[in-house]
Protein backbone atom coordinates (compact mmCIF):
# COMPACT_ATOMS: atom_id res chain seq x y z
CA UNK A 1 0.00 0.00 0.00
CA UNK A 2 1.20 3.50 -0.77
CA UNK A 3 1.09 6.22 1.87
CA UNK A 4 -1.81 7.91 0.04
CA UNK A 5 -3.84 4.70 -0.12
CA UNK A 6 -3.19 4.16 3.61
CA UNK A 7 -4.35 7.70 4.37
CA UNK A 8 -7.47 7.27 2.23
CA UNK A 9 -8.26 4.02 4.05
CA UNK A 10 -7.88 5.76 7.43
CA UNK A 11 -10.22 8.56 6.32
CA UNK A 12 -12.77 5.99 5.15
CA UNK A 13 -12.47 4.20 8.52
CA UNK A 14 -12.99 7.56 10.27
CA UNK A 15 -16.26 8.18 8.44
CA UNK A 16 -17.47 4.60 8.99
CA UNK A 17 -16.73 4.95 12.70
CA UNK A 18 -18.60 8.27 12.71
CA UNK A 19 -21.63 6.54 11.19
CA UNK A 20 -21.44 3.71 13.73
CA UNK A 21 -21.00 6.08 16.68
CA UNK A 22 -17.64 4.52 17.56
CA UNK A 23 -16.12 7.63 19.15
CA UNK A 24 -12.73 6.05 19.92
CA UNK A 25 -12.22 4.73 16.37
CA UNK A 26 -13.57 7.98 14.88
CA UNK A 27 -10.81 9.97 16.58
CA UNK A 28 -7.92 7.49 16.37
CA UNK A 29 -6.38 9.33 13.41
CA UNK A 30 -6.12 12.70 15.21
CA UNK A 31 -2.87 13.86 16.78
CA UNK A 32 -3.10 14.52 20.52
CA UNK A 33 -2.70 18.26 19.84
CA UNK A 34 -4.92 18.39 16.73
CA UNK A 35 -7.03 21.46 15.96
CA UNK A 36 -10.60 21.43 14.61
CA UNK A 37 -12.03 24.67 13.22
CA UNK A 38 -15.68 25.45 12.44
CA UNK A 39 -15.37 28.78 10.54
CA UNK A 40 -19.11 29.40 10.36
CA UNK A 41 -19.52 29.42 14.15
CA UNK A 42 -16.04 30.76 14.86
CA UNK A 43 -15.20 27.82 17.14
CA UNK A 44 -11.82 26.15 17.52
CA UNK A 45 -11.34 22.91 19.43
CA UNK A 46 -7.76 22.23 20.47
CA UNK A 47 -6.69 18.68 21.29
CA UNK A 48 -8.07 15.26 20.36
CA UNK A 49 -9.85 14.92 23.72
CA UNK A 50 -11.81 18.18 23.22
CA UNK A 51 -12.61 17.33 19.61
CA UNK A 52 -13.88 13.94 20.72
CA UNK A 53 -15.85 15.39 23.65
CA UNK A 54 -17.70 17.97 21.54
CA UNK A 55 -18.67 15.35 18.94
CA UNK A 56 -19.60 12.79 21.58
CA UNK A 57 -21.97 15.22 23.25
CA UNK A 58 -24.15 15.67 20.16
CA UNK A 59 -27.78 14.85 20.97
CA UNK A 60 -29.03 14.50 17.36
CA UNK A 61 -29.29 11.24 15.45
CA UNK A 62 -26.47 11.57 12.90
CA UNK A 63 -25.81 9.73 9.65
CA UNK A 64 -22.89 10.24 7.29
CA UNK A 65 -22.95 9.77 3.51
CA UNK A 66 -19.56 10.31 1.90
CA UNK A 67 -19.83 11.61 -1.65
CA UNK A 68 -16.14 12.09 -2.42
CA UNK A 69 -12.68 11.89 -0.88
CA UNK A 70 -9.84 13.63 -2.69
CA UNK A 71 -6.30 14.33 -1.70
CA UNK A 72 -2.71 13.35 -1.54
CA UNK A 73 0.26 13.74 0.73
CA UNK A 74 -0.61 15.95 3.68
CA UNK A 75 -3.90 17.46 2.42
CA UNK A 76 -7.22 15.61 2.05
CA UNK A 77 -10.80 16.76 1.43
CA UNK A 78 -13.99 14.84 2.17
CA UNK A 79 -17.37 15.89 0.84
CA UNK A 80 -20.29 14.42 2.70
CA UNK A 81 -23.88 14.81 3.70
CA UNK A 82 -24.43 14.68 7.43
CA UNK A 83 -28.04 14.08 8.37
CA UNK A 84 -29.01 15.44 11.78
CA UNK A 85 -32.38 14.11 12.99
CA UNK A 86 -33.42 13.55 9.37
CA UNK A 87 -32.29 16.96 8.08
CA UNK A 88 -29.38 16.87 5.59
CA UNK A 89 -26.46 19.27 5.83
CA UNK A 90 -23.70 19.28 3.23
CA UNK A 91 -20.21 19.32 4.68
CA UNK A 92 -16.66 19.71 3.44
CA UNK A 93 -13.89 18.50 5.70
CA UNK A 94 -10.33 19.64 4.97
CA UNK A 95 -7.77 17.53 6.83
CA UNK A 96 -4.08 18.28 7.14
CA UNK A 97 -1.84 15.35 8.08
CA UNK A 98 1.59 15.21 9.70
CA UNK A 99 3.30 11.87 10.24
CA UNK A 100 0.08 10.02 9.39
CA UNK A 101 -2.15 11.89 11.87
CA UNK A 102 -4.63 14.73 11.43
CA UNK A 103 -3.11 17.87 12.90
CA UNK A 104 -5.66 20.38 11.59
CA UNK A 105 -9.19 19.93 10.29
CA UNK A 106 -11.51 22.61 9.03
CA UNK A 107 -15.18 21.73 8.48
CA UNK A 108 -17.67 23.81 6.52
CA UNK A 109 -21.42 23.17 6.67
CA UNK A 110 -24.14 24.24 4.24
CA UNK A 111 -27.86 23.56 4.16
CA UNK A 112 -29.41 22.44 0.86
CA UNK A 113 -31.39 24.97 -1.15
CA UNK A 114 -33.86 24.77 -4.01
CA UNK A 115 -32.44 25.33 -7.50
CA UNK A 116 -33.50 28.52 -9.25
CA UNK A 117 -35.89 27.96 -12.15
CA UNK A 118 -33.90 30.58 -14.09
CA UNK A 119 -30.98 28.14 -14.35
CA UNK A 120 -33.05 25.10 -15.41
CA UNK A 121 -32.06 25.33 -19.09
CA UNK A 122 -28.36 25.40 -18.13
CA UNK A 123 -28.19 22.76 -15.41
CA UNK A 124 -28.47 18.99 -15.22
CA UNK A 125 -29.14 16.94 -12.09
CA UNK A 126 -26.12 15.79 -10.13
CA UNK A 127 -25.80 11.98 -10.11
CA UNK A 128 -27.38 10.40 -7.04
CA UNK A 129 -29.43 13.47 -6.16
CA UNK A 130 -33.21 13.72 -6.17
Amino acid sequence: MTRDSETRARIEEHWKASELGDIAAEHAMYAADAILDYPQSGERFRGRSRIQAQRGGHSAQRHFTITRILGGGELWVSECVITYDGEPTHSVSIMEFTDGLVTHETQYFADPFRASPSRAALAEPMPGRD
